[in-house]
């Protein structure tokens, strides 16, 4: 009889769990860490447009292509230089990158020469660094994590980027109303020092990459990725219909701050914690991931929260001072929950069905198609915000993202109650 308390010699070994490992706990720890930070420079960025800046509808829309537009000019090679390196040094170079540019804002205007095209320039550093950062660390995740542990990791994950946004608009916010929105880039510069020292405190090491048996060349290698995507029913309909729903997100985002600001009267220290309904509603969104795909699957999950959540979107632009911020809270924490469960799931399919060799790649092409609209998108809200008035323009971006999300009605996802796990041609996919 076996002894009450001691495991039977033939019994399976229970799996660690992921907040005991050492290398994914720093992992996630240094992730949260430039989470916040990301969320005070959200508000605070465009404060400093507006508030040391005097900068208008059109300027703040520049402002946010200029996040994206590096996605659009580099992203495609990108993946193909990420494929060719160890991940982990790719962060934390960009890393570094971020810290140098965030600290530059405030010593500029302590010189006074800061200008928006200043400005500007350094938008461009931070988002030419998120290009080839986001990139590394989607193809880092399965090195650290088994597959079977990939779909918790990425919930993890999200998660804590959803509590830390709760936590980073609101701290921008404040700070900015406290010490001037200068000094929440510097905020932000510290949590990039952060994340560096988790990554440099990763034990595991990446194998070397194999010497590559061809000459492919550069081009040939981007040319891989994007057969992959767009060869694919799954991967080409996602990525077109993120990059609708982007093209429209940008466009709405680009006017909130200003939109808050100034036509609803809201003072800069509330304004992140308004803010803070779209992380509110991601982290909703990441708790409700796994169990809407165990109830209903995983395509059919990401599915129906897209076309159900996303009009509540409607709400923000009835937005009005005093009990009207109801209509602004709940616009952006509804749709944001929908979009959280959807990334979430529709990330460990890729990360799960593509071929380790192409990740990156398919990655990049994957977000070519998706980011490269939203320099346009953040074009388009400022112009309309300049012709129509802010508030009519995030009625026609609200309404045109809810009706967006009938793309993904094209293809198999909606034959299908789950996300295929393995990709059918992965013997030629290299």
């Amino acid at each position: 009889m076996t002894q009450v308390g001691v495991r039977p010699a033939d019994a399976t070994p229970q799996p660690t769990p992921l907040v005991r490992r050492h290398d994914f706990r720093l992992f996630w720890s240094g992730q949260a860490a430039s989470r916040v930070g990301s969320g005070i420079t959200a508000v605070a960025v465009p404060l400093v447009a507006v508030e040391v800046l005097d900068a208008g509808p059109a300027t703040m829309g520049l402002l946010a292509a200029a996040a994206w537009l590096p996605w659009l000019v580099i992203g495609l090679p990108a993946g193909a230089w990420v494929d060719r390196l160890r991940h982990r040094p790719v962060m934390l170079t960009c890393d570094l990158a971020c810290l140098a540019a965030l600290l530059a804002v405030p010593l500029l205007a302590w010189r006074g020469v800061l200008s928006i095209w200043l400005l500007v320039a350094v938008v461009l550093v931070l988002g030419a660094a998120s290009v080839f950062f986001s990139t590394a660390y989607q193809a880092y995740l399965p090195f650290l994590l088994p597959p079977a542990d990939i779909a918790e990791g990425n919930t993890k994950l999200q998660g804590t980027d959803q509590v830390a946004n709760m936590a980073g608009p609101p701290l921008g916010g404040l700070i900015a109303q406290a010490f001037g929105a200068l000094t929440g880039l510097v905020a932000d510069a510290l949590s990039f020092a952060t994340s560096a020292l988790c990554l440099i405190r990763i034990r595991a090491q990446e194998p070397a990459r194999a010497p590559r048996t061809n000459s492919a060349s550069l081009r040939t290698e981007v040319g891989q990725g994007l057969r992959l995507v767009i060869g694919d029913p799954y991967l080409r309909v996602l990525a077109l219909a993120a990059s609708a729903d982007n093209l429209l997100l940008n466009g709405y985002m680009a006017l909130l701050v200003l939109f808050l600001v100034r036509d609803v009267g809201v003072p800069a220290g509330a304004v992140g914690l308004l803010l803070t309904a779209d992380a509110v509603g991601g982290l909703l969104g990441a708790y409700l991931a796994r169990r809407m795909a165990t109830r209903f699957g995983t395509a059919r999950a990401a599915l129906g929260t897209a076309l159900v959540m996303t009009p509540f979107g409607l709400l923000v632009p009835l937005t009005t001072s005093g009990p009207g911020l109801a209509f602004f809270v709940v616009g952006l924490l509804v749709p944001a929950a929908g979009m959280v469960v959807g990334n979430i799931l529709v990330n460990t399919f890729r990360q799960q069905y593509c071929p380790p060799a192409l990740l990156g790649r398919m990655y990049t092409s994957s977000r070519f198609i998706q980011y490269g609209v939203m320099p346009l998108g953040a074009g388009l809200g400022g112009f309309l915000g300049g012709w129509l008035g802010i508030r009519p323009a995030l009625w026609v971006l609200f309404a045109a993202a809810a009706a967006a999300k009938g793309l993904r009605l094209l293809g198999p996802v909606r034959r299908n109650r789950n996300f295929p796990t393995e990709y059918p041609g992965a013997d030629r996919a290299i």
